[in-house]
């Protein structure tokens, strides 16, 4: 009975869920061209991808234009795994370029994970990866920029430190600038549970601070954090989880110091999100709207990709459906540029890259 529940549900245009105390409804997939849906396309055609795989992108906007990365290879994990770049002119992205990988010597390589981009207010365009066998044991790498994405950095190893071991810089998803100018990356480790922290640098990346873990892994598996900010000062973290739940935790002192790690009521498929704090202190959430198995949703794990939006990050309201199909539409990212935009990058299908914009101005 519940299979055949399941089935009309992939039916409806709709699907209205309960979760928790809220009744949410999961729209129409979106078509660029209608609403806030500006446009999608992918970042390399399908027909000829530079390699096999690729997964886990990140955007940034410089002042020469867009740059997004991902790792690609033969597959995820596989020694031959190096972070690609492209750089958006205006017009259109251009050829992607591998720019780092996991060499150590002659006969020894490692996979690359995870880059992210980020632009400081002032100095280069930062490449926080990382390099390792497994997530458990790989350590992060930072290159810079002084062009643009054009041309790099020799590759620098970040260091370790006593709370968490290897530093990573951000895991996945981008760093804030404070006021002060301090960098601050939401982190997270899975050597010792999976565990969320905090890497803080004020000099670009040269000495790091680390604040946590915030939480000991045991309630809440939760890795990947990223950070939405609030007018009085406050901050919030939304995670990627093992227990089928996107979780959070909140600060009230400017990241120095944070509560508890706690469920939200939007479904995690133990998959990565991103979120950002839009420039009129709306607060928007990238993620997949499914778990696991999928029962009582209208799609499984990886297979519905969603944008939901919020005024005070505790009420979420689902306004947009990127992708409802079978295969996987995961580990995307999220940035608002200057003129009001906002960029998305996902993986899709393991086989590229694709990015949206949308009208912030028309998300409601």
């Amino acid at each position: 009975m519940r299979s055949i529940l399941f089935t009309i549900g992939l039916c409806v245009s709709s699907f209205a869920l309960r979760v928790g105390a809220e009744s949410v409804v999961i729209p129409d997939v979106a078509k660029p061209g209608q609403g806030a849906y500006v446009s999608a396309e992918l970042i390399y055609p399908l027909d000829n991808k530079p390699t096999p795989q690729c997964h886990a992108s990140t955007i940034v906007e410089t002042p020469t234009g867009l740059v997004a990365a991902w790792f690609g290879g033969t597959a995820e994990s596989k020694p031959d795994v190096g972070i690609w770049v492209s750089r958006h002119d205006g017009k259109a992205w251009g050829k992607p370029v591998e720019v780092a990988d996991g060499v150590q010597s002659p006969d020894k390589r490692f996979p690359c994970w995870n880059p992210v981009l980020f632009q400081p207010k002032s100095g280069p365009l930062l490449l926080f990866y990382k390099v390792g066998p497994t997530p458990s044991s790989w350590w992060g790498m930072l290159r810079t920029s002084e062009d643009g994405g054009k041309t790099w950095s020799a590759a620098k190893k970040m260091g370790e430190d006593p709370k968490i071991g290897h530093l990573l810089g951000p895991v996945k998803n981008k760093p804030i600038q404070l006021k002060d100018g301090t960098i601050l990356c939401p982190s997270s480790s899975e050597h010792d549970g999976w565990r969320v922290h905090f890497e803080a640098t004020k000099d670009l990346g040269k000495t790091w601070e680390v604040i946590g873990p915030i939480h000991d892994g045991r309630e809440f598996g939760a890795i990947q954090p990223s950070i939405l900010t609030y007018a009085d000062g406050g901050m919030q973290v939304l995670c990627r989880s093992k227990q089928e739940k996107v979780t959070q935790a909140w600060s009230q002192d400017g990241g120095k110091t944070w509560g508890p790690m706690s469920a939200t009521a939007l479904p995690n498929p133990n998959s990565g999100t991103d979120a950002v704090t839009l420039a009129d202190g709306r607060q928007l959430l990238i993620y997949n709207h499914t778990t696991r198995l999928g029962l009582g949703l209208p799609a499984k794990g990886r297979e519905m990709l969603n944008l939901a939006i919020s005024k005070d990050g505790k009420d979420w309201k689902t306004v947009l459906t990127l992708e409802k199909q079978k295969g996987e539409y995961s580990y995307p990212a999220i940035i608002q540029t200057a003129d009001g935009k906002v960029h998305i990058t996902y993986t899709y299908q393991r086989q590229t890259i694709k990015h949206v914009v949308l009208d912030a101005g028309k998300l409601e």
